[in-house]
C-alpha cells in the first residue's frame, strides 16, 4: 500500500485499536463493496500507532473469524511510518450476503457502518440467490383468491410469444413455467397481479387538492396491480386541463397540462417498484400546477437520486416477478430507462422537468405543468408548445376563458370543473365555435401575436400572485410549527407542513433574511427563535382565532375560552396539516399518543374538530358552527 489515506469514506475506516468496532466495520465492508480497515490510526487520520507482538496479528484474526457469520478473514498489512506501525486489515466484498457479528447485520454506507433492519436483511439475501420476496410462496392465499379471467387473459397476451403457444401449454403451466405459480402454489406475485377482488397490499389513495388541505375528489384502490394502472390513469386524466387544437383535421387534437406518456411511465414504475411488504400506501396528489407522486421504499440497491438523473446504474428491480409479468404484458418495455424517459418526454412536451426526491423512507416524483420554452429546428428559442398560432390563439382563449370561468366564479368552493367533465366539454364546444367564427372574420397575424402576449402577460401576473400567496401561507405554516416546537427539523417541518424539505429550505432562508426567524446552537443541538418582528407581523394575524375564517376575533375565541392550552396546540396543528398523525402531534406538543387522543376526543365531543375518511386516509376538519 504505498500511502495511508488522509480521510474515512465508503471503503475506508479508521480504529486507533483492535475492538470489537473493527470487527463491525469488516462485516459492513463484507455487505458493501468491501474496504479496509486502518488499525492504529485516529478518526481525524493521523496516525497513533499500535503495538504489535508475535502473535498479534492471528489472534486478531481468529477473534474475527470466530464472531462473524459466515466467517469471514481478512488480509493483512503492517505499514511503518517513522518508528510508528499501522495494521490494514483488508476484506473483499462476500459473495454470500448477509454477513453477521453477534447476530446483528452492518452495512457500509458513504463512511459509516449502517445497521440493517429486518426488510433490510431479507433484500440481501434475495440478492445473494438472484431472487426477490414476490418469488416466495404467499402462505395466506391460495388459488381460489386469483381471478380465472384475470389469468386467461394474461396469458392470452403472452402467448403472442411464439415459444410459448407452440407447446400448447394450460394456464396454469404456463404460470408454473414463469414461476408465477410456484409447484402449483400462489406467489406472492400471483396474489398482487391477479387477486380477484379486494387486495389488502395494494393501498392507493389518490386525492385532487384545490389546496395543500383542501380535497375536493378521492379515491382509494385495492385491486390487482394491472387494474390499478388502469384506474389510476383514469383518475387522473379526469382532473387534468385540456386545450383543443384546430390543426385543419376533421377533428380537434387535444392537449393537456401535463403530458400523458409522462404520467403513465410514472404509475407504472410506481406499482411495479414499490416495497409491497410497506405497511404505508403510494399517494398521489393532484394541485393546480403539479402532481406529487409518493412511494412506499427508498431506490433499490443503493442507487441514488444523482444515479438516476445521469443514467449511472445498473437497473434492478425489487419485485422482479412483477416486472417480469408486466415485461410479458407489454406494459413495459425495457428496464432502467423510467427516469430518463420521463425527463426526456416533459421536455418535448414543453413543460418543467420533474422532479426526484428519496423522503419518509421512500421515493417521490413531482410532475409540474409550467410551460418551458422549446427549441426549434434552427436551435432558436421559441414560444411554449404553440404551433397554429392563427387558429390555436382563437380557439384557447376560448376554451381557456370557459373554464376558467367555472373554476374562478362565485360557486369555487361548491364547484369545480375539471378539464374532462362533461360541463367543461359543453364549454370547450361553445368556445370553439364563437372562436372559429372568430379567426375567420380576423386572420392578421399581428392581431394575434398581440393577443398572445397580452394573454401570457396576464397569465404570468396571475401566475406569480399565485406564487407568492403560496409562499406566504408556506412561511405561516413554517412559523407557527415552529412556535409549537423550536427543536424542530427540517425533515419533520417537511413532514408536519405536508411541504417539501426544498421548500422548507426555500422559505427559512426568507425567514432568515426578513428577520423572522433566528437560529442559535449546532445543527443537531441547535434551536429556532422566533423574533419579536415575527410576532408583530405574522403570527397575532394568524392567532386561532382565524380559523372559521371569520373577521371577528371574539366569536371562536370564547368557544375556546373553557378549552386547555394543549387542545388549542392541538387545533394549531391541524390547522397547519390536516393530515397531521396522532404520533406527531404527540412530539410536537409533548404529550403522550393516549394524551393526545384524550383531547381530540374532547375538541370532537365540544364541537371543532371532526374527522374526514378513514383512519389511514382521512383528515381533520375544523368545524365551523352556524352563526360563527
Amino acid at each position: 500500500m504505498a500511502r495511508l489515506p488522509k480521510i474515512e469514506s465508503l471503503t475506508v475506516e479508521f480504529k486507533a485499536s483492535f475492538s470489537d468496532e473493527v470487527i463491525v466495520s469488516l462485516v459492513a465492508f463484507s455487505n458493501a463493496k468491501g474496504g479496509t480497515v486502518f488499525v492504529g490510526m485516529s478518526d481525524t487520520g493521523k496516525v497513533q500507532g499500535v503495538t504489535i507482538g508475535k502473535e498479534t496479528i492471528q489472534n486478531w484474526i481468529n477473534e474475527i473469524k470466530n464472531k462473524t457469520t459466515p466467517q469471514i478473514i481478512p488480509d493483512t498489512e503492517l505499514i511503518t511510518v517513522g518508528n510508528k506501525t499501522v495494521v490494514a486489515l483488508i476484506i473483499p466484498e462476500y459473495p454470500i450476503k448477509p454477513v453477521s457479528t453477534k447476530g446483528k447485520y452492518y452495512k457500509r454506507t458513504g463512511n459509516s457502518n449502517h445497521l440493517l433492519g429486518l426488510d433490510e436483511i431479507a433484500n440481501e439475501h434475495l440478492k445473494t440467490i438472484n431472487s426477490s420476496w414476490d418469488f416466495y410462496i404467499d402462505p395466506n392465499h391460495s388459488e381460489s383468491d386469483l381471478s380465472k379471467e384475470k389469468i386467461a387473459k394474461f396469458v392470452n397476451i403472452i402467448k403472442q410469444n411464439e415459444s410459448i403457444q407452440q407447446v400448447g401449454l394450460s394456464d396454469t403451466e404456463i404460470l408454473n413455467k414463469m414461476e408465477i405459480f410456484r409447484k402449483g402454489q400462489v406467489t406472492f406475485g400471483a396474489y398482487l397481479l391477479f387477486v380477484k377482488d379486494y387486495c389488502a397490499i395494494s393501498d392507493v389513495q389518490i386525492g385532487r387538492f384545490k389546496s395543500d388541505t383542501l380535497i375536493i375528489d378521492s379515491i382509494s384502490l385495492n385491486y390487482d396491480l394491472f387494474q390499478e394502472v388502469n384506474d389510476i390513469m383514469a383518475f387522473i386524466k379526469k382532473h387534468l386541463k385540456v386545450e383543443y387544437i384546430i390543426t385543419g383535421e376533421p377533428q380537434r387534437t387535444e392537449r393537456f397540462d401535463y403530458p400523458l406518456d409522462a404520467i403513465r411511465e410514472i404509475v407504472v414504475n410506481m406499482v411495479v417498484h414499490r416495497d409491497y411488504r410497506d405497511s404505508s400506501a403510494s399517494i398521489i396528489k393532484i394541485f393546480d400546477n403539479r402532481i406529487e407522486f409518493y412511494n412506499p421504499g427508498k431506490l433499490y440497491d443503493g442507487i441514488t437520486v444523482s444515479d438516476l438523473i445521469s443514467g449511472n446504474y445498473t437497473s434492478k428491480s425489487r419485485n422482479k416477478l412483477v416486472a417480469k409479468a408486466f415485461k410479458e404484458a407489454g406494459i413495459i418495455e425495457r428496464y432502467g430507462s423510467g427516469v430518463m424517459r420521463v425527463r426526456k418526454i416533459c421536455k418535448e412536451y414543453g413543460v418543467k422537468e420533474p422532479d426526484f426526491y428519496e423522503i419518509f423512507n421512500g421515493f417521490q416524483v413531482i410532475l409540474y405543468n409550467e410551460k418551458i420554452a422549446i427549441p426549434n429546428e434552427e436551435g432558436d428559442v421559441g414560444e411554449s408548445s404553440e404551433k397554429n398560432e392563427g387558429v390555436n390563439e382563437g380557439v384557447n382563449e376560448g376554451v381557456n376563458e370557459g373554464v376558467n370561468e367555472g373554476v374562478n366564479g362565485e360557486n369555487d368552493k361548491k364547484t369545480v370543473v375539471e378539464s374532462s367533465g362533461e360541463t367543461e366539454k359543453s364549454a370547450a364546444k361553445s368556445a370553439a365555435k364563437s372562436s372559429e367564427k372568430s379567426a375567420a372574420k380576423s386572420s392578421e397575424k399581428s392581431r394575434v401575436k398581440s393577443s398572445e402576449k397580452s394573454r401570457v402577460k396576464s397569465s404570468e401576473k396571475s401566475a406569480a400572485k399565485s406564487s407568492e400567496k403560496s409562499r406566504v401561507k408556506s412561511s405561516e405554516k413554517i412559523l407557527l410549527t415552529i412556535k409549537e416546537n423550536p427543536k424542530i427539523t427540517i425533515n419533520k417541518l417537511a413532514k408536519i407542513t405536508n411541504l417539501t424539505t426544498r421548500t422548507i429550505e426555500k422559505n427559512i432562508k426568507q425567514l432568515k433574511t426578513n428577520g423572522f426567524i433566528e437560529r442559535f446552537g449546532a445543527d443537531r443541538d441547535g434551536y429556532w427563535k422566533i423574533t419579536e418582528k415575527a410576532n408583530n407581523e405574522i403570527l397575532e394575524k394568524n392567532d386561532i382565532e382565524k380559523f372559521g375564517e371569520s373577521s371577528e376575533k371574539s366569536r371562536l375565541e370564547s368557544r375556546l375560552e373553557n378549552e386547555g392550552e394543549s387542545r388549542v396546540k392541538i387545533l394549531n396543528l391541524i390547522k397547519i396539516n390536516p393530515f397531521i398523525t396522532r404520533k406527531e402531534i404527540a412530539e410536537l406538543v409533548g404529550l403522550t399518543i393516549k394524551g393526545v387522543e384524550k383531547n381530540i376526543k374532547q375538541l370532537k365531543t365540544d364541537g371543532f374538530i371532526e374527522r374526514a375518511g378513514a383512519n389511514k386516509g382521512g383528515y381533520w376538519k375544523i368545524v365551523e358552527k352556524s352563526g360563527e
